[in-house]
């Protein structure tokens, strides 16, 4: 019977022999260690994918502000050449100050350039009235009715005055004292000749813009 008891406890502590021998120390720290480089791998690929989603994002918020540049340089371009109240004012009022130096400067046409300076002076006034009344007419009248012919009219009347002015400071150029005063008045009349082409652009888009009943309105206008 001892010897039996003894067998038993003699086979349990070479089994348990041979469990430390096939699990050999320091496993538990490598596996723990290969865990912990794993998270750290973990880690490391979020951050790297936080950052490339930054950056995705920071270029497409780029691509947006780009987008919009563009469109905005594109509506400035389309508006290019496009007159309105505020513009003609200004070029008038630039126009009128240039003739009225070339005026002071000079003896024999000095008062005729003045009066051409005076009357353009006082007509931008009606002529940025008349426009500003044009863009703001509402949209269901232009469909049903058409533009704004009264005032269109107007501007036709105030363009006509103006060729009369311009081909008046044509004639005064030759008779400048001086060829500065000469030039001056040459590029100012290419000043009034532009603003008369806008002018004119102006009137031909907003009388062709579609209307059910315009036709009809012209007729009486």
């Amino acid at each position: 019977m001892v010897a039996f008891v003894a067998g038993l406890f003699a086979i349990g502590f070479l089994f348990s022999v041979a469990l430390a021998q096939k699990t050999p120390p320091g496993k538990s720290d490598k596996t723990t260690g290969s865990q912990n480089t794993t998270k750290g791998n973990n880690a490391g690929s979020n951050a790297v994918k936080n950052q490339t989603d930054a950056t995705s994002t920071e270029a497409t918020d780029t691509d947006v502000t780009d987008a919009q540049d563009k469109g905005n340089k594109d509506k400035t371009k389309d508006n290019k050449g496009q007159v309105t109240a505020e513009s003609h004012q200004s070029a008038v009022a630039n126009f009128v100050q240039s003739l009225l130096a070339v005026a002071n400067r000079e003896g024999g046409i000095g008062q005729q350039v003045k009066v051409v300076a005076q009357q353009q002076n006082d007509s931008k006034e009606k002529v940025a009235e008349s426009i500003d009344k044009v863009e703001k007419r509402s949209k269901i009248k232009t469909f049903f009715f058409g533009s704004d012919f009264k005032n269109l009219g107007d501007l036709r009347s105030q363009m006509v005055q103006t060729r009369n002015q311009i081909a008046q400071l044509t004639r005064l150029v030759d008779k400048a004292e001086n060829d500065q005063d000469k030039t001056e008045l040459q590029s100012q009349i290419q000043v009034l000749n532009k603003e008369q082409a806008s002018i004119e652009n102006f009137i031909t888009q907003n009388e062709n813009k579609f209307s059910l009943f315009g036709w009809a309105i012209k007729l009486f206008q």
